[in-house]
């Protein structure tokens, strides 16, 4: 009999993935949850186990190919009694109906935090394990497509509309089964549009309502072009095709214009550009700037090292300035809050799940902190070192870029002094870190070499006023200026 494994929803509503590598050919023996393939979604490279015992009789994508979820990944030869119960994204099949078999319907993802243990140790050896990806069982039904609701443009349409836009830390989590309306719009408006260079998506996220007008189209290109964004007009094939098809046509690696490289938008890149769209026409930003004198934590951080009791940790800057944060956001709660605007209500956090952003080969990514103000300064400076050293090896899970509710991005490290960072989806604040620097400065009455850096916060204006952030950035800077008043703090 053969089984055909459909590509399973892996867990975060993300709509595709891209093969990295198949581990198994075409008639390789494969035993349950033997690891066949690695793939990369818009968060995270996954392993994909098998979840059958028997011989690959098919491979239907190949390494570097961009897989809708739900689209044949790979057949396998197995017995009838192997082939039942059906596990998640799998569809049995016979020989002659292989073609005529529908799609998953999709179904409730895991809760994220869910540890993916706990079915591993649990379950029965015959059963399959997609290591806390699977989809529950399918229902045979095709995928349900829901009408665009108002109020959801901004968050649901942005993330297909990166297939045509052009590309800084998270697409929102929408279910696999949530596939946008096509922008409604006049055909002169779409032309006017396709001659401008615009999407219409981003034009339709940008303005919600039902209708994308010529003043929007006309309003959204000069804002793109007075802030010097990008926007790719859809080329004839992505024309003709479904604007929401996950398959639709990219361009080719290299132009033929041999001074020219074209370079598909996937993955980290593709995620990054829908969050930082979304966030900079949703949120007005605002940033203010503070440079401080921070010998005196440089020397704690120089005694600590020297500490026996503190070997095999690694207590940075960013792991003191990550501290601080968490006390200063308990006297302006503004900060570790969100605009909710469907509900009109702004929703005050009462926990910090702080993100921290990491450079990657792949991209920027923002893994989460989780119940950071809870930890000691040792534990939270392993956790933010170890989420680091998981990112830039392309492992994070996806539940571990979400959630977040206050992020840190360290310009330092760059040799950079000061930035104005794009804020997440969701938050109210980002803070970007400088690079310490030994400069002249005016200490005791005198002119001495201090250790001197700035600190930069942008936040959403909607939530958080000017006094607010002043007072945010220099309750930081004072536990950075003397560490000991992070007493006075709590």
């Amino acid at each position: 009999m053969i089984a055909e494994f459909l590509l399973p929803d892996l867990g975060e509503g993300l709509p595709e993935a891209e093969i990295v590598q198949w581990l198994v050919d075409e008639g390789d023996e494969v035993s349950l949850n033997q690891t066949i393939a690695e793939v990369e979604t818009a968060k995270a490279v996954v392993e994909i186990p098998s979840p059958y015992a028997g011989t690959v009789r098919g491979i239907h994508a190949a390494a570097g190919d961009v897989v809708a979820v739900g689209s044949p990944l790979v057949s396998f030869a197995v017995g009838e009694a192997d082939a039942t119960p059906t596990p998640p994204g799998v569809a049995p099949r016979s020989a002659e109906s292989a073609a005529d078999t529908p799609a998953a319907d999709d179904a409730e993802p895991r809760v994220a935090d869910e540890p993916r243990t706990t079915e591993r140790e649990s379950a029965p050896a015959a059963t399959p394990n997609l290591v806390g990806y699977g989809a529950a069982p399918a229902s045979g039904a095709r995928p349900r497509r829901r009408p665009r609701a108002a109020g959801t443009t901004a968050t649901a349409e942005i993330e297909h509309a990166v297939h045509r836009s052009a590309p800084h830390d998270v697409v929102p989590a929408a279910a696999a089964d949530s596939a946008p309306e096509r922008p409604r719009s006049t055909p002169p408006v779409r032309k006017l549009a396709k001659d401008l260079g615009v999407d219409l998506v981003l034009v339709a996220a940008a303005y919600p309502g039902d209708l994308v007008t010529r003043a929007h189209v006309e309003e959204f290109a000069a804002r793109a072009a007075s802030t010097g964004a990008a926007s790719v007009a859809p080329t004839p094939a992505r024309a003709s095709a479904d604007p929401f098809s996950l398959a639709s046509t990219v361009p080719p690696a290299v132009s033929s214009d041999p001074r020219t490289t074209r370079t598909p938008i996937r993955g980290v890149r593709k995620h990054t550009a829908a969050a930082m769209v979304r966030s900079a026409f949703t949120a007005p930003h605002a940033t203010t700037f503070l440079t401080l004198d921070v010998t005196a934590t440089t020397e704690l951080l120089a005694s600590l090292k020297t500490d026996r009791a503190l070997d095999g940790h690694r207590i940075g800057v960013l792991a003191i300035v990550a501290k601080a944060v968490c006390l200063a956001l308990g006297r302006t709660p503004a900060l570790n809050a969100r605009w909710d605007e469907g509900a009109g209500e702004i929703v005050e956090h009462h926990f910090v799940n702080l993100g921290i952003a990491a450079a990657t080969d792949r991209g920027l990514v923002v893994p989460v902190v989780r119940d950071a103000d809870a930890l000691p300064l040792v534990d939270l400076a392993d956790a933010i070192a170890e989420l680091a050293g998981t990112a830039r090896a392309g492992r994070t899970a996806p539940a571990d870029m979400t959630g977040g509710t206050f992020s840190i991005t360290n310009v330092g490290v760059f040799g950079v002094d000061a930035g104005t960072p794009i804020l997440n989806p969701g938050e109210a604040g980002i803070l970007a870190v400088g690079a310490v620097r030994r400069t002249p400065w005016e200490h005791h009455g005198e002119i001495a070499l201090r250790d001197v850096l700035t600190l930069s916060l942008s936040f959403d204006h909607r939530l958080v006023d000017g006094a607010e952030a002043a007072r945010f950035l220099t309750d930081v800077a004072g536990v950075l200026r003397e560490p000991g008043r992070a007493m006075l703090l709590r």
